[in-house]
């Protein structure tokens, strides 16, 4: 378990594959993920890549000024519908079209991409809709 921002900051630029590695792979606690993300601004695509990262930082993280860090959010897997809906809104056009590719993406939000300034968007969320049944998108019922 990763114990200290510190720490945290160590693995993600150390020289040693395994240190790197443990920075994506091991838990740390609410807090050390929030000192993190006040502490160490330029860490924060780090803490989106480790695999444990609870929601609640994601969640704070949607709002991030870098457009990579949301972008890093919104390929998450483990994202809930509601996040993804408040990401599909996002001023970067790459974040609204990966919330129109994410598998859990609800039905209500694809359609209110269905409107999006970008056709990209647009084209992914019409093959989303019309290439699946309504029960196989989140939420969705035919």
């Amino acid at each position: 378990m990763i114990e200290t921002a510190d720490e945290f900051v160590r693995l993600c630029n150390s020289s040693e594959p395994q240190e790197r590695r443990r920075a994506t792979l091991e838990e740390a606690s609410v807090q050390v993920w929030r000192e993190v993300v006040d502490q160490y601004p330029e860490e924060r695509i780090g803490v989106v890549q480790n695999k444990t990262v609870p929601l609640v930082i994601l969640e704070m993280l949607i709002d991030d000024p870098d457009n990579r860090v949301r972008f890093m959010v919104a390929m998450k897997r483990k994202l809930s519908p509601d996040l993804l809906e408040r990401l599909a809104n996002d001023v970067d056009e790459s974040i609204r079209l990966r919330v129109a590719q994410h598998r859990n993406t609800s039905r209500e939000t694809l359609e209110s991409l269905r409107e999006d300034p970008w056709s990209e968007v647009r084209a992914t969320v019409e093959d989303r809709l019309t290439g699946q049944t309504g029960s196989d998108l989140p939420g969705g019922r035919n």
